[in-house]
Parts: structure tokens; C-alpha cells; sequence
């Protein structure tokens, strides 16, 4: 099953955010590449998961532990 990849409107960030959308991208790459290095051991594992299905799943994962990271801080 494929899922078309809708585009995201991209605004230009005040030049204080800048960092922080710097990290986030940043973050979303690691992740894809994350996703590219782990799917042939998930996919023979479950040969029915889609690359989408795998990298959504790491980046929910990486977004719950990045919550869990800052709760922890507080």
C-alpha cells in the first residue's frame, strides 16, 4: 500500500527560530536515515510494512521520546 506524501507549506521562520528549524531539520534527517538503515531488518521481520509505515513509526518513537526526555527535565 503507498500513501502519496502531501507537501507542506514551508514559511520562511523569524531569524530567531532559525536555529530551532535548523535542529528540527537536522532531526528529521537522522531520522530518515535511521528508518533507511533499520527497514531491511524490519521489513524481513514484517515483509508487508511500507517504508512510510517504518520511518512513521521511528518518527512517533523519537517524538515520544523526546517528550519523555524534556518531562523528565522539569
Amino acid at each position: 500500500m503507498h500513501y502519496p506524501i502531501q507537501p507542506r507549506e514551508v514559511v520562511v521562520p523569524r531569524s530567531r527560530t532559525v536555529p530551532l528549524v535548523r535542529a528540527q531539520v537536522r532531526e528529521e534527517i537522522q531520522n530518515f536515515l535511521r528508518a533507511l538503515d533499520s527497514y531491511p531488518a524490519r521489513v524481513a521481520k514484517e515483509p508487508r510494512v511500507s517504508f512510510h509505515q517504518h520511518l512513521c513509526s521511528l518518527s512517533v518513537a523519537a517524538h515520544d521520546d523526546r517528550r519523555d526526555t524534556r518531562s523528565r527535565r522539569q
